[in-house]
């Protein structure tokens, strides 16, 4: 797909405005990104971050609750929001035509949105039921991204539960929701993305019209997440009563993109080699020939590639049969990481993987949404939204040796073993 041009421009009061013009399509599409994730919210408030994107839609001080939702769909527009580990997100698209419409719908809630008692225990349900749904009364919830970063890291914002703790959600209050968005959802800590047939002076006067008015407010320190490499391997096992088999998770950290890009995208296509598609290493070992495993996959990124800031984690996860025990997996899985740490894969083999990628990519960034979301998180995140055009070629030109040196890189430090075991509903009592 082409690299549109991008157009940025800071409002006074600090919002960071993003526009990618794009004739080809007949939508338009409209996300803030906010700068404060799972990995930013206080310790004692597990969740509250998740907590506050749903408060965000329940009406504001101009708009009752629903009429959001009502003006969105009635244009035709589809929405939504998630929380991420440094970053969450509101978007919407919509025909072209509603283009104000949808601008001034995200500047109504960033300016004001509707902090009430009955909104927030009401959300308080919401969020716990989503988490019994999600996690608790699922096979194998939360694996591996809640249950493994507690295995790897140690600190607070690196290893909680940011999907949210039942006792913690209970306790979080009317001030504490305030002070939330006071802090983190300044003009200054949010970018907005608009992606479309727009025009651009016409648009930047849109989005002054309806952001410009935002009081400025201080933005929070960004802190930093970083803490030392694990020195060995640490285990956990958790028991999990809804699993019809074991499951093991390992866990590793990985470069970080902001400053050593090529070889984070080594490990994203190490990722690639070892688990995407019958040919990849760990499906042909351990899928078909050894027969110690029923699934097994590979990822670059806790919650998806280049979706975080540094520290950051690189995951195999896998399903085996009662009867394998899973130290034969590890070690299978050291072999496989050995042999391409010795040798790196071949040239064809990781010309086939980048290909993959590659197709993966341009179907995604094909949706407008997608670009939108993409475009937004990269330019908040690393300053960098171009990257959203650069991946297929960056991707294509990582060679084996960077390749066989991400394999040495995660052979040579130590790592995170998460077990699952399938359990009784006494045992875990």
């Amino acid at each position: 797909m082409p690299a549109f041009e991008l157009h940025r421009v800071t409002l006074p009061n600090g919002l960071r405005v993003l526009l990618a013009p794009d004739p080809t399509t007949p939508v338009v599409g409209v996300a803030v990104h906010v700068d404060v994730g799972f990995r930013s919210e206080p310790e004692g408030r597990t969740g509250f971050a998740h907590l506050f994107e749903h408060l965000m839609f329940q009406g504001s001080e101009s708009l009752e609750k629903l009429a959001h939702f009502r003006h969105v769909q009635s244009s035709g527009g589809v929405f939504n929001g998630s929380t991420h580990q440094d970053y969450t997100d509101y978007f919407e698209v919509l025909p072209a035509a509603a283009l104000e419409r949808a601008l001034f719908l995200e500047a109504d809630r960033l300016r004001a949105p509707r902090l009430t008692e009955e909104n927030l225990r009401n959300q308080i349900d919401v969020v716990k039921e989503e988490i019994r749904l999600n996690v608790l009364n699922r096979p194998y919830g939360g694996f591996p991204w809640i249950l493994l970063p507690p295995v790897l890291y140690d600190t607070f914002p690196n290893a909680h539960n940011g999907y949210g703790d039942f006792s913690e959600l209970e306790q979080a209050s009317l001030d504490d929701a305030a002070a939330f968005f006071d802090t983190y959802y300044a003009p200054g800590n949010a970018l907005l993305t608009v992606v479309g047939p727009i025009e651009v002076d016409e648009t930047l006067a849109l989005v002054e019209r309806h952001f410009g008015d935002i009081p400025a407010r201080p933005t929070p320190p960004r802190p930093s997440f970083g803490e030392p490499l694990p020195g060995a391997e640490r285990r956990q096992s958790v028991p999990d009563v809804h699993a019809p088999l074991p499951a093991l998770a390992l866990g590793y950290r990985i470069p970080d993109p902001s400053t050593e890009l090529d070889d984070y995208l080594g490990h994203a296509l190490l990722a690639s080699v070892l688990g995407d598609g019958e040919a990849a290493r760990l499906q042909r070992r351990l899928v078909h020939a050894d027969g110690l495993v029923t699934d097994v996959s590979a990822s670059n990124g806790l919650m998806g590639a280049l979706d975080a800031r540094d520290p950051d984690t690189f995951t195999i996860t896998a399903v085996h049969p009662a009867n394998v025990d899973p130290d034969k997996v590890l070690v299978a899985v050291d072999e496989e990481l050995d042999r391409l740490a010795s040798h790196g894969p071949a040239a064809e083999e990781l010309a086939r993987q980048s290909a993959r990628w590659a197709a993966a990519l341009h179907h995604e960034d094909d949706r407008v949404m997608y670009r939108m979301l993409g475009l937004g998180a990269r330019e908040l995140l690393f300053g960098r939204a171009e990257l959203t055009f650069e991946l297929p070629e960056r991707l294509a030109a990582v060679t084996p040796q960077r390749v066989q040196a991400a394999a040495g890189a995660l052979r040579s430090a130590g790592r995170a073993v998460l077990l699952v075991e399938p359990a009784s509903k006494g045992e875990t009592e």
